[in-house]
C-alpha cells in the first residue's frame, strides 16, 4: 500500500511541475565529455589565494601600484626615437652649465660650417671695433652674395650696425667689410677666428673666409660649434644682441633676425643660422626653461626648424632624466665622478 502511494505521488509530482518546464524547453545542457576534461599540465594552472587581503599600499597613495616596469619616460628618450624625427647628419645637444654631452650625433666629423661660423666674426668684431667706430667698404666686400644688406662702396658705416647685420642678418658684406677693418684682409682674419675657435676648445674649426661661404680646406664639427656658442654666450653684449628679433640701423635700415627659433620654439634664447648647398642648413643656439639651459648644433639639415624644435623637447627631457639618475647614485658614486 505504501509503495503505491509513493508511486502515486512521484507521478503526480512528474505531471504537474517537470512536464511543464520540459514544454518550455529549460532543460540543464550538458557539456560534451571532452570539454569536461582537465589540462593534463596542472603545474600550469595558477591558482589565487583570495582568503588573503590584497595591498594596495598606503592610504590615498596607489604609486607603488602605478609604477610601469619599463619607464615610460626611458622609452620616449631612446636614441632610435629621437633619430626618426631628424634629418640632420650631424648633432649635439651640450649642457650650457658643465659643458657635457646629453646626446650627440656624428658630433665629431668635420663638415662646412655655412653662416653658423660667423659667431666668430661678430665676436671678434665685438672685441676689436668700438660701436660708433667707422668702416668703410671696399669693392671686394660689396660684391659678396646673399645673404647681404647692400652696402656702398661710397658710404662709411658704424661698426655697431655692422655687426648687428653679421649676427642677425648674417650680411656677408658687412662680415667682410670688418674682416678688413680689422685685419687688412678676409684671409688675416680667418686665422684669427681659427685662432680664436682653439682658444675656446674648437680644435677641428679651420676658417677659410669670414663668411661661412664654401671654401676649400674650412670645416668645423657639431660639438665646436656648441663649443664656440657656449663660449660667445658669456659674452653679456653677444648675448644682447642674438636675443633681439630684430633692429633698425642708425641709417634707418631694419636687419630682421634669421633665428626663426626666437619665435617658433619655447625658451630660445639666441642662435645662428647658416645655409650653402654643400653644408645646407645648420644652426647653433642656446635655449633655456625651468630645467636648465642646453646648446644645440645641428649640420648638414634638411628640415632644420623641426630638428631644432625636436631636439629641444628631447634634450630638455634628457637633461632631466639625467640628473634623476645621478640624484639616485650613492654619494660616493657621485663624489668619485665630479673629480
Amino acid at each position: 500500500m505504501k509503495k503505491f502511494f509513493s508511486s502515486t505521488l512521484t507521478a503526480l509530482l512528474f505531471v504537474f511541475f517537470l512536464l511543464p518546464s520540459l514544454s518550455y524547453g529549460e532543460y540543464i545542457v550538458v557539456l560534451k565529455s571532452k570539454a569536461k576534461h582537465a589540462p593534463k599540465n596542472r603545474s600550469a594552472i595558477s591558482v589565487r589565494n583570495y582568503s588573503s587581503p590584497v595591498t594596495l599600499g598606503k592610504k590615498s597613495n596607489i604609486s607603488q601600484k602605478k609604477k610601469r616596469p619599463y619607464s615610460y619616460v626611458a622609452k620616449t628618450l631612446t636614441r632610435s626615437n629621437i633619430l626618426r624625427k631628424i634629418s640632420s647628419r650631424a648633432v649635439i645637444i651640450m649642457d650650457a652649465d658643465t659643458g657635457e654631452t646629453i646626446f650627440s650625433k656624428s658630433a665629431d666629423i668635420p663638415r662646412q660650417p655655412a653662416s653658423t661660423i660667423k659667431v666668430l666674426t661678430g665676436m671678434i668684431a665685438l672685441k676689436s671695433l668700438k660701436n660708433n667706430e667707422l668702416v668703410s667698404v671696399s669693392r671686394n666686400a660689396a660684391k659678396m652674395p646673399r645673404s647681404k644688406i647692400y652696402l656702398d662702396t661710397k658710404k662709411q658705416y658704424k661698426a655697431d650696425d655692422l655687426i648687428n647685420a653679421v649676427l642677425l642678418a648674417s650680411a656677408n658684406d658687412a662680415s667682410v667689410a670688418l674682416a678688413e677693418k680689422i685685419a687688412g684682409s678676409e684671409e688675416e682674419f680667418a686665422k684669427m677666428m681659427t685662432l680664436r675657435a682653439k682658444l675656446w676648445g674648437a680644435r677641428n674649426t679651420v676658417c677659410q673666409t669670414a663668411t661661412g661661404l664654401t671654401e676649400k680646406g674650412q670645416k668645423s664639427t657639431a660639438r665646436d660649434l656648441a663649443n664656440i656658442f657656449r663660449h660667445a654666450m658669456r659674452e653679456g653684449e653677444f648675448a644682447r644682441r642674438m636675443n633681439k628679433q630684430k633692429v633698425h640701423t642708425s641709417y634707418g635700415s631694419l636687419l630682421r633676425n634669421h633665428n626663426k627659433a626666437l619665435r617658433r620654439v619655447k625658451g630660445a634664447v639666441a642662435g645662428k643660422t647658416g645655409y650653402t648647398n654643400a653644408a645646407r642648413q645648420t644652426y647653433v643656439g642656446q635655449f633655456t626653461r625651468d630645467e636648465g639651459s642646453i646648446i644645440v648644433a645641428i649640420m648638414g639639415s634638411e628640415t632644420m626648424w623641426s630638428d631644432v624644435s625636436n631636439l629641444v623637447d628631447y634634450g630638455f627631457k634628457k637633461r632631466k632624466h639625467l640628473q634623476t639618475l645621478k640624484a639616485q647614485k650613492p654619494p660616493e658614486q657621485r663624489l668619485a665622478r665630479s673629480h
